[in-house]
């Protein structure tokens, strides 16, 4: 049997018994087919891409085929989920589609946020209506028609029940925190982000789901759903960068290695390695940017578009003018080493 991912998890059901999140914390891509076939011949799984709910006896069954596989730490949530009183779930992906289920959803948000997928490198098509909005709070999370009573439940035992947020995605570090990364306001990291290992995310920085950094990178401003940010780039406080859930179409926008996206700046085209963007400027696909020689001469009127993926580029506005104005980029940016120390 084939099948790019599977993974065992714990899962919380609302009172209509349905999944509503899954917490799947040692996720395997590409497993082995004797691996699959001993998964299968547990939970009965037969072909495609499934959620099986299982048993803790067949969980404890589960750690013999994991450790055969060589797959020591599943093996060992596996043995310790025998133990548990939480509903538990197997998720097996023969084929990368359209996820179908909450539980399929999370796990691939989750391969995501553990660095075994790349934003990009998986289908999330529907995701965001396949999940509904629920309550992340201190309890966990919670079906928003049962809130009401579940916070009336606290308060007359003497309790506080926090709502952290409602949303559709939680934040990353309630399921996976990568190994060197350095989060200040962890709500402003959705599930499903890709955090690559020495980026720094200060209070005001936000990565959205499918999106992320590849390697070190200093954040402090949006990445948004679909982003991809290159290794040593750095976005300025209050910066952003337009996503493709909103305005930003179905081009992918992204930003190359050593980049430097100044404050209160903003991008709306794929750019390319080793360019900056001055602060307080955003330049969307469609702005009019008039192109420089060396000696500040004219040399045509491009629209940004048309330098997607160029490197090399400073974007600057013209304080007489008001035109936007590009040249070769002479410096490329350099990241405070101290700060992208994660250890």
């Amino acid at each position: 049997m084939a099948s790019f991912s599977l993974a065992l998890g714990t899962a919380t059901k609302n009172r209509d018994d349905k999944i509503i999140e899954a917490f799947f914390p040692t996720p395997i891509l590409n497993p082995s087919a004797e691996l699959v076939s001993a998964i299968a011949a547990v939970v009965d799984y037969k072909e495609g891409n499934q959620a099986i709910e299982i048993t803790p006896a067949q969980s404890a069954d589960l750690t013999a085929a994991f450790d055969a596989a060589g797959e020591e730490k599943s093996a060992q949530f596996a043995s310790r989920a025998a133990q548990s009183s939480q509903p538990l779930v197997v998720v097996i992906l023969a084929t990368d589609e359209a996820p179908t289920s909450v539980a399929e959803g999370f796990l691939k948000l989750q391969l995501i946020s553990n660095r075994l997928v790349q934003p990009h490198g998986l289908v999330l098509d529907g995701i965001f209506g396949l999940l509904h909005n629920i309550a992340w709070t201190n309890q966990g999370a919670i079906d928003l028609p049962e809130l009401a009573d579940r916070q009336i439940e606290a308060r007359l035992n003497g309790e506080t029940l926090t709502v952290d947020c409602v949303d559709k995605f939680p934040k990353m570090v309630d399921y996976v925190v990568p190994a060197g990364i350095r989060i200040a306001d962890t709500s402003r990291v959705r599930l499903g982000a890709h955090v690559g290992e020495g980026t720094t995310v200060m209070h005001e920085g936000f990565i959205n789901f499918n999106a992320g950094t590849t390697g070190v990178s200093m954040v402090e401003g949006r990445i948004s759903a679909g982003v991809v940010v290159g290794n040593g780039s750095d976005i300025g406080g209050g910066a952003s960068i337009m996503g493709t859930l909103s305005g930003g179409g179905t081009v992918v926008v992204s930003i190359g290695e050593n980049c430097l996206l100044g404050a209160n700046a903003g991008l709306g085209f794929p750019m390319g390695d080793r360019c900056t963007i001055e602060s307080g400027l955003y330049v969307t696909a469609g702005s009019k940017v008039r192109m420089l020689d060396n000696n500040g001469q004219e040399v045509e009127m491009v629209k940004a578009r048309d330098l997607a993926g160029v490197s090399d580029l400073l974007f600057r506005r013209n304080s007489v003018t008001g035109q936007i104005e590009c040249l070769a980029n002479k410096s490329a940016v350099e990241l405070n080493s101290e700060l992208h120390s994660n250890n």
